[in-house]
Formats: C-alpha cells, sequence, structure tokens
C-alpha cells in the first residue's frame, strides 16, 4: 500500500483530531467506502471478503435492499420524535423481540449501542435488588462507559479500577485454560459452581446480578460447556440473585445452535434481563434490554430516551430482523460455520502456529501460539495483515490479543465460505513463517 496514498493523508488527519487510545486495524489503516452482500471496497478500491462484519455488526448483509428501502423511506416521512410520542416502528420491534426473547411477561427498553444496554441493565438490576454488587465472568468485556469497564474481567480493556460497581469475579468463562482446564465438562461446571458458592458466601450484602456473555467475544470467543450458567442460575435463584445474559454479539442466530447464546444453558430456565445490539441494527445504532416487566417496571424516577429506539433505526432493525427469520439465516449459519470449522481445524493438524480452533455457528475464534506454546499476539497481528494483503478482513481480541475472530454477515455462501477459509488457511501459514523467522532472529 502506498504511504502517500488517501488512506496514509486520511489516519494522520485521524490521529490529530481522535484519542491516542482510539484503536485501528492495520500497520496502515485502511477506509471502507462501500460494501454490498459479504464483500467491502476501500478507498483505493480494493476489494474484500469480510469476515468481521464491523464487529459482529453487519449480520445479514452489506446494503441489504430491505434495509435501504426502509431506512429511506422512514427518513423521508421523520428522522426523530423521541420516546415521547408514539412510534409504530418501536412498538412493532419491541414486539417481536418480546417474542422470541423467551423470556415471560417481557418489556423492552431501546438504546444505541450494546455498552449502553449493559449500562441499563446494570440500573435495572441494582435497583431492583438494591445492591452495587454485581457478579462478572473473568475475561468478560460489556463496554467501554464507566459502569461497564468496571464489570469488565478483561484487564486490556479497562483502562481504570474505579466503578460505582463493586466486581466479583468468578470462574467460567475459559474452558482451555486455568485452574480447572484438565476437568472433564461435568468436573469443570461443578468446580466453577463450587467457586461461585464460595464467592457468595464472602460478599456482604445482597448481589444484585450476575452478568455473563454465553460466549466472550473480545476475549477471544471463549466460553465455557453447556448448561454451565443454568448450573449458575440454580444459585443464583436460591438467593433471588438475577442473571443478566450479554447477547450483544451472540444473539440473533449467529451460533447456528441457537437463537440466543443463553438457550445453551436452558436447563434452569430464562435469563431475567437480556442485552442487545450491534446484529439487529446491521449497522444502525441500536441497542436494548429485555427484561420480565417486574424487573423492568422497578424504576421509581422518570425517564425518556432521546435516540433508543428512533424511527429510522427502528424501522431499518425490523426490516432487517424479518429478513433474517424469513431466510432461516440462522440455519445457514450453523451450515456455513461447520464448514468453516472443520477446514480450520483440519489445517489447524499440520500448523503449529493455531493453539486451537473454537466457536459455534459463525462465531469462531483461532487462538495462536509461539513455538512453547505460549500465546503470540506477533502472530495473530501478523495473520490479521497478510488475510487483508490475500483480501480478507477479519478480527482479532483475546486477553492477550492472540486470538483471530471469524465472523462473516450470517448470508454468507457455501462458496464464500470455501474461499474465505482458502484466505484465512494461506495467512495462517504465512504468519506462521513469520512468527518463526523472529523467533530464529
Amino acid at each position: 500500500m502506498n504511504d502517500t496514498g488517501p488512506h496514509a493523508a486520511l489516519h494522520a488527519r485521524h490521529r490529530a483530531v481522535t484519542p491516542a487510545w482510539l484503536a485501528t486495524y492495520y500497520r496502515q489503516p485502511i477506509e471502507i467506502t462501500h460494501g454490498e452482500g459479504r464483500h467491502v471496497w476501500d478507498a483505493e478500491g480494493r476489494r474484500y471478503l469480510d469476515f468481521f462484519g464491523g464487529i459482529l455488526t453487519t449480520m445479514t448483509a452489506h446494503a441489504l435492499p430491505e434495509v435501504a428501502k426502509a431506512v429511506a423511506e422512514q427518513a423521508g416521512r421523520i428522522l426523530h420524535t423521541s420516546t415521547l410520542y408514539l412510534s409504530t416502528p418501536m412498538v412493532e420491534l419491541a414486539e417481536q423481540i418480546a417474542g422470541l426473547s423467551g423470556i415471560p411477561d417481557a418489556k423492552v427498553f431501546f438504546t444505541t449501542s450494546g455498552t449502553e444496554a449493559n449500562d441499563a441493565a446494570l440500573l435495572l438490576a441494582t435497583t431492583y435488588r438494591r445492591s452495587n454488587q454485581v457478579l462478572a465472568l473473568r475475561n468478560s468485556y460489556h463496554g467501554r462507559s464507566f459502569s461497564t469497564v468496571g464489570i469488565t474481567g478483561n484487564t486490556s480493556w479497562s483502562p481504570t479500577s474505579l466503578s460505582p460497581l463493586q466486581t466479583l469475579y468468578v470462574h467460567g468463562g475459559v474452558r482451555t485454560r486455568g485452574p480447572f482446564a484438565h476437568l472433564s465438562d461435568s468436573e469443570f461446571t461443578a468446580a466453577c459452581v463450587e467457586d461461585l458458592e464460595d464467592v457468595l458466601g464472602q460478599a456482604e450484602g445482597t448481589v444484585a446480578a450476575l452478568i455473563a456473555e454465553p460466549i466472550q467475544g473480545v476475549g477471544g470467543f471463549t466460553s465455557g460447556p453447556d448448561s454451565l450458567l443454568a448450573a449458575f442460575k440454580r444459585v443464583l435463584d436460591r438467593r433471588g440473585i438475577l442473571w443478566i445474559t450479554d447477547e450483544v454479539q451472540t444473539g440473533w442466530g449467529r451460533t447456528g445452535d441457537h437463537f440466543w447464546g443463553w438457550q445453551a444453558h436452558a436447563d434452569a430456565g430464562p435469563p431475567d434481563i437480556l442485552t442487545f445490539a450491534k446484529g439487529v441494527g446491521n449497522g444502525l445504532s441500536m441497542g436494548g434490554v429485555v427484561a420480565r416487566a417486574e424487573v423492568m417496571d422497578c424504576l421509581g424516577a422518570n425517564s425518556i430516551s432521546t435516540f433508543g429506539g428512533s424511527p429510522v433505526t427502528t424501522a431499518g432493525a425490523l426490516a432487517n430482523l424479518r429478513h433474517l427469520l424469513e431466510n432461516d439465516l440462522q440455519a445457514n449459519a450453523r451450515t456455513t460455520g461447520a464448514l468453516l470449522l472443520g477446514r480450520l481445524r483440519e489445517a489447524a493438524g499440520r500448523l503449529p502456529v493455531v493453539g486451537e480452533v473454537r466457536g459455534r455457528g459463525l462465531m469462531i475464534g483461532v487462538e495462536l501460539v509461539g513455538a512453547d506454546g505460549s500465546p503470540s499476539p506477533a502472530a495473530a497481528t501478523a495473520a490479521l495483515e497478510h488475510a487483508r494483503e490475500l483480501g480478507l478482513l477479519i478480527g482479532k481480541g483475546g486477553r492477550q490479543g492472540n486470538v483471530l475472530r471469524i465472523a462473516p454477515p450470517l448470508s454468507l455462501s457455501t462458496a464464500e465460505a470455501e474461499e474465505g477459509v482458502d484466505l484465512l488457511v494461506r495467512a495462517l501459514e504465512l504468519a506462521g513463517d513469520t512468527a518463526g523467522k523472529e523467533q530464529a532472529s
């Protein structure tokens, strides 16, 4: 890429007026100017197969005609009113989501992001329980606001130790690392439950809630065994503690097997509160909270939302959700995800740089390691760069930045899945070579 090209000039302007801590991908960041289907183009006209979807946000497809039409038609009528006025698209979307949530007697509050959704969920839980104590999983990530940073268990995304909440961290978010990694699934679950009981025994006061991602997103697409959160819920229920499921990345059928991530842990019933964002808006600024009415209605003060549930975002999200359901994109995520996982696991057997391939549906993590088996952030950075050079966009995460995150739009075709995995395997081969040369030098 030309250092004096349009990307370089824009990057210099970007750095001059935005915070130093605002991360960008690639040694020479790119500007994505337009997209169609599962592909995007940069400012220099280069086409890429998108296997990250704007951090799992472009859920169905780029430039989906139904969404573009709904947004344009609504924008042509009125852009904004606020929740002080009635809105047909907001009510229709809330009705759809309440019905899909699995939570009985559900009510919905719309926000503009997943961070704000988790903020609202914490406000509901702590008010309902009259406590500022919150349980969270180690390695978790729940947003970038003051309150959500305070419950984030991933130190690389937590810039301050200050918090309005007292957070108690429990095991269970990572299956293959930590003191319980050597145990069977049933033993792992039992050990995590014992740890939860021990933490609760040491907590003073009444714990408000446990918040958990069914699959940890920023943490590198890690998770405990199925039914782990159900085992937790049985402990919580005995004490009246609420379960908040953070579905910002796992919702809307992305895991293939389930519409929501919590449904892999449904043995003890549904959660009390569910948060969502990202995919439902397909790029529009959309998030929200679902809770049973008793919890949702517990706030005593007045409140509104200026931008949450706006006519434009809810009209677009409603069109996007209808497209997803009518075309059964959950089933497509299951089949194309299985193809990707199978091919990646096959390749991992001959690629020493790959420590583990994990995930479910179109939510796949590839953990990269050095020759000694330790996490290799350098290999992940190299793989990210090589993939872009080959025409493939992927993500990166994990507590140590050594996990590749694969999350294409759910409409990914079989041919695109085959093309993408070929490019990814080649990027992994090149990353292994790069890491080997760096170690040798």
